[in-house]
């Protein structure tokens, strides 16, 4: 069997299946059911201390429904942990005590002062955790006091709140970036100048999910208006994937730790994320659906599939499809490829027929012969988009490339692009 044990940070897990920062891991009870079930490890959910008081509202989630898909995305406006700071570090210390083996991060957000910093490092070191993550990323509630994204999204920030905590304590210290930037790796190069340990990544995404067309307001209502909030769930993995990839192949940032978070569902969509150079897999979204067993499945679906490949360890695919990853015009313009449709498997839908001839090349015609529908494709006229094989309910549209006998070249080296070498 696999050995799934992995570390980001310095910080060590028996898996890389940690549970992010929100409201599963708000409290003792729910922390020691998640590790029963199997959980690696667990960021507690947010503590803080100076400032005004946390004081929650209802409802606080909306959700994104899709077909028979619910919680597509998830939006909250939920604060940070409005439980009493003593309670949580007691907690934190006595389950960490129970389950050493587990990875016991905690999530600390404080005003931008370094007293104030000083202060909750020194309480939260005595529980003994294995580290700490700075939450740089909440977009709603606390940004407005200065904290979570306001943070963030200055660099400058980063630096300096990540190299105070370096500065007053030997915990290792992630930093939680923000994906509300215009580009991930100013904060990222930040929280590594000012001596972090690694980053997680991302947090929620500032939006509104919906509009109740009978409050005329945004969901989730509070007695008739609403907020922006933090989106979060499987609609999310693109960006998060996008921005942990800029990270992992930018010269600045490479080979950082990471701590991927972000639509993380199973087991797949974690080994993606590894692929990329993550070294744990942070879940919130899917444990809020589902609950904390599915873990069961994403240790056992993880393991099989690096049985199957031959990986014995993580560190075996770790950061692998890192070197595939380039910018547009490096790609091979002379790379072709053709639709083919399996006619077993075909259930006559005409989907692909539709969406070809309405919004692409009118390569898939569609034909009768003996009174039953058929669709073939027109290979001089396919470009290898491959719509029609993402459409296909039934999966039997493949793509099959073409040996056209040509070499590769890409867009800086191609004649028709009149800044390429090839035209001058």
């Amino acid at each position: 069997m696999a050995d799934l044990s992995t570390s980001v940070g310095g910080i060590k897990s028996p898996n890389p299946f940690w549970l992010a920062s929100a409201p599963p891991t708000d409290k003792e009870y729910n922390v020691v059911r998640a590790f029963k079930a199997g959980w690696g490890g667990v960021v507690w959910k947010t503590l803080g201390e100076a400032g005004p008081p946390v004081v929650n509202v209802s409802s606080r989630y909306g959700a994104v429904h899709i077909g028979e898909q619910r919680i597509f995305g998830l939006n909250n406006i939920e604060l940070i942990t409005d439980r009493p700071l003593e309670v949580n570090l007691r907690e934190i210390k006595q389950v960490k005590k129970d389950w050493p083996d587990r990875a016991m991060v905690v999530s600390l957000m404080v005003p931008c002062e370094e007293d104030a910093w000083i202060k909750i490092l020194k309480e939260v070191e005595d529980t003994e955790c294995d580290g700490i993550e700075l939450n740089f990323g909440c977009p709603h509630g606390m940004s407005e006091r200065g904290m979570g994204a306001a943070v963030g999204q200055v660099p400058e920030y980063v630096e300096m709140v990540t190299r105070w905590c370096k500065s007053h304590t030997n915990m290792p210290v992630l930093v939680k970036l923000t994906p509300n930037v215009t580009s991930i790796l100013g904060p990222a190069q930040a929280a590594k100048s000012g001596g972090g340990d690694g980053v997680s990544l991302i947090n929620t995404v500032n939006s509104i999910t919906s509009i109740d067309l009978d409050l005329m307001a945004p969901t989730p209502t509070v007695d008739g208006k609403g907020s922006h909030g933090g989106y979060c769930g499987p609609a999310v993995k693109p960006m998060a994937l996008h921005m942990c990839a800029e990270i992992a192949r930018n010269a600045g940032t490479a080979g950082l730790p990471m701590s991927a978070i972000g639509g993380i569902s199973n087991w797949r969509d974690a080994a993606e994320f590894i692929a990329l150079g993550a070294g744990t897999t942070q879940v919130c979204t899917a444990v809020m659906h589902y609950g904390f067993k599915i873990v069961e499945d994403m240790i056992d679906g993880l393991s099989d599939w690096m049985d199957q490949k031959g990986y014995a360890k993580i560190s075996d695919f770790q950061g692998m499809a890192v070197p595939n990853i380039t910018d547009w015009q490096n790609l091979n313009m002379n790379y072709e490829i053709v639709a083919e449709i399996e006619q077993t498997k075909c259930v006559k839908c005409g989907l692909c027929h539709i969406v070809c001839e309405d919004t692409s090349h009118q390569a898939i015609s569609a034909e009768k012969i003996k009174g039953e529908r058929r669709y073939e494709v027109i290979d001089k006229e396919c470009v290898g988009c491959n719509l029609c094989m993402h459409v296909c309910p039934e999966n039997c549209i493949t793509m099959r490339k073409v040996d056209n006998g040509k070499d590769y070249m890409n867009w800086t080296q191609d004649p028709r692009n009149p800044f390429s070498n090839a035209a001058e």
